[in-house]
Parts: C-alpha cells; sequence; structure tokens
C-alpha cells in the first residue's frame, strides 16, 4: 500500500510542507504588523469593504470577509477534493490501513474538545469555543515534519497527512451543523436545485470545468444567504467532481487536473493571505494572568494536551488490542511526537475560532493568544521528540 501511493503522496507532502513555511513567514509578518505603526493601516484595510459585480449584481463585503468566506471556499473546495480522492484511490480506501488516521482523528478531535469544555463551561459564550483545538493545520504540520527529512518514515507521513485530512473532514462537519446561522429554507431549495444539475454533470461525466464553475458560483451565493456558512459551497461542489475516465484511468479524471492545478495557488496564496489576516494580535498589555482566561486556556491546552494524548491514547489503544498496526519503521516515540504535531491547530483553529465568536469579537484576540502559544508548544515538543529519537 505505502510503495502505490507513494508517488502522488510524495507530490502531496513537498506542497504542503513548503507551504508550511510560507504560513510561518505570513504569521510572523501578520504579528509584526500588528504590534507596529501599522497596526491601524492593518486593521482599517481588512475591515474596509468592496464591491465585485456588474450592474445591479454583485456583492460586496469586507476585505477579511472575502479572504474568509470565498477564499476558503476555494480552500475547502480543495479539501474535499483530497478526501474524496483519499476514500477512492488513496490510504483511506483500504479500510485496515485507515483505521489507524481515523481512530487517531476521533481521539485528536475528542479529548481536546473535552479539554476545553471542562475550563469553559460556566460561560454560555466562552462554550461556543469548544471545536477550535479540535483543528490541525496540516501543511503546518508537514512543514514540521518536513524539516526533519529522512529521519521521519514515509509511513509516518502518510499517517500524519491522513489523520490530519480526517481531521480537515470533521472540521466540515463542525462547520455545517455548529456554526451556521439561521437557516433560509428558501435558499436550502435554491441550493438543492444547484446540487441536483452538478450531480447530472457528475452522471455525464462532464470533464470540462466551466459548467461546475457556473453552478458552483450560484451555490455559494445561495449558500452565503442561506445561513450555512458559504465555505460549505466548496465542499459540496468538491464531492460532485467527477473522479473517473473512459478507460478508468484516475490519473486523467478531472478531480485529479483539478487537484494538481489549484494546489499550488491555495498552498502559497490563499492560506497565507489568511494567515496574515487573521493571526495579527497585539501583545502590549499581555500578562500572564491573561493566559489563564478561560478562553486563551482553554485552547491551550486542548491544543497541547489535548491533541497529543486523544491521537497517542486512541492510536496506543487500537494497536494494542489489534484493530490497527504500528506504522513501518517506526515506534512509540515518534508516534507519539507526530501526535503531539497535531497540535498544530494554527489556520485551521483561527478560522473556527472566528465562527465561534463571531458575535463575540472580545473574546477573537484571546483565540489567536491561544491558538498560536498551542500551535508553538506543539510544534518545539513534536520536533524535539522525534529528533532526539531518531539520532
Amino acid at each position: 500500500m505505502i510503495q502505490y501511493i507513494s508517488k502522488p503522496f510524495k507530490w502531496f507532502f513537498k506542497l504542503e510542507a513548503a507551504s508550511g513555511l510560507v504560513l510561518l513567514f505570513a504569521a510572523i509578518i501578520a504579528l509584526l504588523v500588528s504590534n507596529s505603526a501599522l497596526s491601524d493601516n492593518y486593521n482599517e484595510i481588512l475591515n474596509s469593504y468592496f464591491r465585485l459585480g456588474v450592474g445591479n449584481f454583485g456583492i460586496e463585503l469586507s476585505v477579511l470577509h472575502w479572504i474568509n468566506d470565498v477564499l476558503m471556499a476555494i480552500f475547502f473546495f480543495l479539501v474535499s477534493l483530497e478526501i474524496k480522492r483519499e476514500f477512492i484511490q488513496g490510504e483511506l480506501s483500504n479500510p485496515k490501513q485507515a483505521l489507524l488516521p481515523i481512530i487517531a482523528a476521533v481521539g485528536g478531535m475528542l479529548v481536546p474538545a473535552l479539554i476545553y469544555i471542562l475550563i469553559n463551561y460556566k460561560d454560555p459564550i466562552t462554550i461556543k469555543g469548544w471545536a477550535i483545538p479540535s483543528a490541525t493545520d496540516i501543511a503546518f504540520s508537514l512543514g514540521v515534519l518536513s524539516l526533519l527529512g529522512k529521519r521521519v518514515p514515509l509511513s509516518l507521513k502518510v499517517f500524519l497527512t491522513a489523520l490530519a485530512i480526517i481531521d480537515d473532514l470533521g472540521a466540515i462537519v463542525i462547520i455545517a451543523f455548529f456554526y451556521s446561522g439561521k437557516v433560509q429554507f428558501i435558499y436550502l431549495l435554491l441550493m438543492l436545485i444547484c446540487v441536483i444539475i452538478l450531480l447530472i454533470f457528475n452522471k455525464f461525466n462532464i470533464r470540462n470545468f466551466i459548467p461546475y464553475l457556473i453552478v458552483g458560483i450560484f451555490l455559494w451565493e445561495f449558500t452565503h444567504v442561506s445561513g450555512i456558512h458559504a465555505t460549505i459551497a466548496g465542499v459540496l461542489l468538491a464531492l460532485t467532481i467527477p473522479h473517473k475516465d473512459r478507460k478508468k484511468d484516475h490519473s486523467k479524471s478531472l478531480l485529479i487536473k483539478l487537484e494538481h492545478t489549484i494546489s499550488p495557488y491555495v498552498a502559497f496564496g490563499i492560506m497565507p493571505v489568511f494567515a496574515f489576516a487573521n493571526a495579527g494580535v497585539s501583545i502590549s498589555g499581555i500578562t500572564f494572568s491573561t493566559l489563564l482566561n478561560p478562553v486563551p486556556l482553554g485552547i491551550l491546552c486542548g491544543l497541547f494536551f489535548g491533541k497529543q494524548i486523544g491521537v497517542f491514547l486512541f492510536s496506543y489503544i487500537s494497536i494494542k488490542l489489534k484493530f490497527a498496526e504500528m506504522p513501518n519503521k517506526s515506534n512509540w516515540v515518534t508516534l507519539y511526537g507526530v501526535g503531539v504535531l497535531t497540535g498544530i491547530g494554527f489556520t485551521m483553529s483561527l478560522f473556527v475560532g472566528n465562527l465561534a465568536f463571531a458575535d463575540a469579537m472580545q473574546h477573537q484576540d484571546g483565540v489567536k493568544i491561544g491558538v498560536l502559544l498551542g500551535s508553538l508548544m506543539s510544534t518545539i515538543l513534536g520536533y524535539m521528540l522525534i529528533l532526539i529519537n531518531k539520532k
């Protein structure tokens, strides 16, 4: 199985790993700008509005919402393409191979959420952030793993990638069911009509993306005004993209072509822009007591302690009970190190945080502090564990 997926996987891994380093640079720039004389300009630009359209047909959003609602819909479109491919022909297509990352991902989502809830259960507002520490930034975590080079066997890279993809799937479900607004059923009906049209395209194996794109734009607009978060439109569109060829050659499918075409733009364009727009936080006035506030403390503990405990504990139990197998050429220490790296929530945690506290902006800085510190601590410990073990 490892030999079968190694060629496409290595391309994906190199892309995501390089993207993770770019994300780090974007976050550092955002922090520097937010704590400089340019901070007012930074916030003014993000909150300024501009309109895109022709005549009476168009949409006006703030720069931040263009990034978080439109560009992130493209990101989730790509993520969903990757998930679909993995279930059809990749690591997740073999139930035995998929079982370990699936079980580990469940633990990695459940335990951080429980830790956050334990810290915030008394406050009906802050409790809304329970899903923030459940996320994993696949690009950043793979970027850290890439720095370790040949110290990390391919099987562990596959394990982390599959786990993070399943984690993204969990994030999609959470966004759809827990972080959407009041639903407008007329727009749900229009969304359904769009999905039916897309499924017809799929049924007839239409391999030109233009028809999908046109219907997808309408689907995004209907989703945006329906009360469901607009990024779900990207998910629905991706699920209707065909992954087949007349000669049953997956390499020539529309899904593969789109994934390879879009990936560099998402990795080196959309995600760094998102990181720059959302990672900026002023550190003036931040003290140790600030970190003890329920929101940053819950996120920090969830990412740093919850992720590593959940991923490793669930993996350990499943391997010991012989439900799953230990990844090739790895051991308990390296597996634990990878579990620690899943605590790098970064962009995904920031995104979920924006949704969780959309109506409670006073908690946004606390989200950023908790996410950045939790991700940093997970990066350092995970890196050191694998580095020391493989010397």
